[in-house]
């Protein structure tokens, strides 16, 4: 039916004043032509993003840009295009670029880049309500617990990244383990101390998430590892033993599906099958790694992630979805929605209309407010298919053996740990070395050359090389191994001897 406009002698509503309040454009031609620039400047940058280096420092007059006050007066779109040209697109963070690898960031994808344009311009909130932006999430959720072996029936939830993930595994698991009137009551009322179990190369969020519980970090015990940087299960057992003698409550194995330092896959099966006997919660941190399922050739290092009861891991990582796009799968619809669904009068649902389409999302976790962060991790898959998205993930891998074996040939570098999957810890050999390979990495970074990181590895610096990115291809390799014996030589001189 026609709906009239009511008439209005509001002068703010006069139709012959324009309305300053309205933030579409005013000459949407001219938006389009803008927007069609914008969008091939940025395919431009991803295309040629190796001629380019990996990151520059950022020069302080820039810098003191970003302290200029809130802006009042409009500024046309393309001057504030030219501004991000000049400031901010030449001081990123590198992590498009074949030779980041120093932190597990992945390179991102066309696909998502697009499809992230598109959320945006629907600025889906996907808290709940009946629309099918909520659907999209929920595919991908089946399609995640088919490649993990989960039920049909299990349910998930995008979040920010792997840190979130954690937590709301390891509050979920609290509510399980307390009840459901722990959320009421809290903490406190819970019988003993709740105690949960890591490897001692667990993520520092693993901590972190039980403090934010309210159980204090000191309540993770850290497992020793074994050679390969996986958690001992012989020595498991008797840490849950003695804390269950000393009347605390062991409620949570936390399982490592690709250690932030090495690439350290735990043994999954051990570990669901003492949480099994010990009628604990098993989750898999597999932040990066668990991704590896995708892998036909990878996929048998992570036997018995299909036997937890939670998953958590980053599309953002070696899924090479744009950031952020963290993920946590959970087996039990029921136990994952008991932990975090909570009713209110303005978020009634109903059987019909937009109030439809329970359970919300928002039952799943912490937030209300949501993107649509769904969609680009969805245009990922159908436009490359699951099995190009292992192949990519397998092809890391190789890269990284092939470091490997360019390490150990070269007498002035030596490798400091196994390299199980795309990670690659080595340093070259000189007088003290610590502050030498320091300055390595620094100076590769600022070289814009490569972008590797540097670790601890029993009590040794470490250059880190952690090879994420699908761009990444033999030649980078070698560029790398190639830098470093040259800045190495180059440097040693500068320092004295260790002693």
């Amino acid at each position: 039916m026609d709906i009239a406009a009511p008439h209005s002698t509001d002068p703010l509503l006069d139709p012959e004043e324009p309305d300053l309040s309205d933030l579409d454009p005013k000459d949407w031609t001219a938006a389009r032509a803008q927007a069609h620039r914008m969008l091939d400047d940025i395919l431009d940058h991803v295309q040629q993003v190796r001629e380019g280096p990996v990151w520059r420092p950022i020069p302080e007059a820039v810098r003191a840009e970003f302290a200029a006050s809130l802006p009042w007066s409009p500024c046309d779109l393309a001057d504030v295009h030219a501004d991000f040209k000049r400031l901010i697109l030449p001081h990123a963070t590198g992590n498009l670029h074949p030779r980041f690898m120093g932190w597990v960031h992945g390179g991102g994808n066309v696909a998502g880049m697009l499809a992230d344009m598109l959320a945006a311009g629907l600025n889906a909130n996907l808290g709940g309500r009946d629309h099918i932006p909520v659907e999209v999430e929920r595919q991908v959720t089946r399609w995640m617990a088919e490649l993990f072996g989960f039920p049909a029936q299990a349910s998930g939830l995008f979040v920010t990244g792997t840190s979130l993930a954690n937590l709301i595994a390891v509050l979920a698991a609290r509510a399980d383990a307390l009840g459901s009137g722990s959320r009421i009551d809290g903490v406190a009322q819970g019988v003993g101390g709740l105690v949960a179990y890591a490897s001692a190369a667990a993520h520092s969020c693993i901590a972190k998430a039980l403090d934010i519980a309210g159980l204090g970090s000191g309540a993770l015990r850290l497992i020793a590892t074994d050679d390969a940087g996986r958690m001992d299960p012989a020595r498991l057992a008797p840490v849950i033993a003695a804390d269950r003698a000393a009347g605390l409550q062991p409620f949570l194995i936390v399982g490592t599906a690709g250690t932030v330092d090495i690439g350290a896959v735990d043994d999954l099966t051990a570990l669901a099958d003492i949480a099994e006997r010990e009628h604990l919660w098993l989750h898999v941190d597999g932040a990066f790694g668990a991704l590896g399922r995708l892998s036909p050739d990878l996929a048998p290092l992570f036997a018995g992630i299909e036997r937890a009861q939670s998953i958590a891991f980053d599309f953002h990582k070696w899924g090479q979805a744009p950031y952020d796009a963290g993920f946590v799968l959970m087996r039990d619809e029921a136990k994952h929605r008991a932990a975090f669904a909570s009713t209110a009068p303005y978020l009634e649902r109903q059987a019909r209309g937009m109030a439809a389409g329970q359970p919300w999302l928002c039952d799943y976790g912490p937030d209300l407010s949501r993107g649509f962060r769904a969609l680009k991790v969805w245009f990922a898959f159908k436009t490359y298919g699951a099995a190009a998205i292992g192949r990519a993930i397998a092809k890391t891998c190789r890269l990284a053996q092939a470091l490997a074996r360019g390490v150990d040939a070269e007498p002035e570098l030596e490798r400091l740990a196994p390299v199980a999957l795309n990670i690659v810890c080595f340093r070259y050999r000189g007088p003290d070395a610590d502050r030498l390979n320091a300055e390595i990495v620094t100076a590769l970074q600022e070289s814009g050359v490569a972008a590797p990181s540097t670790t601890v590895l029993d009590g040794r610096l470490a250059i880190r090389a952690a090879i994420v990115n699908h761009r990444t291809r033999a030649e980078d390799i070698d560029i790398l191994v190639r830098e470093v014996l040259r800045l190495g030589r180059a440097l040693s001189g500068s320092f004295g001897d260790a002693s």
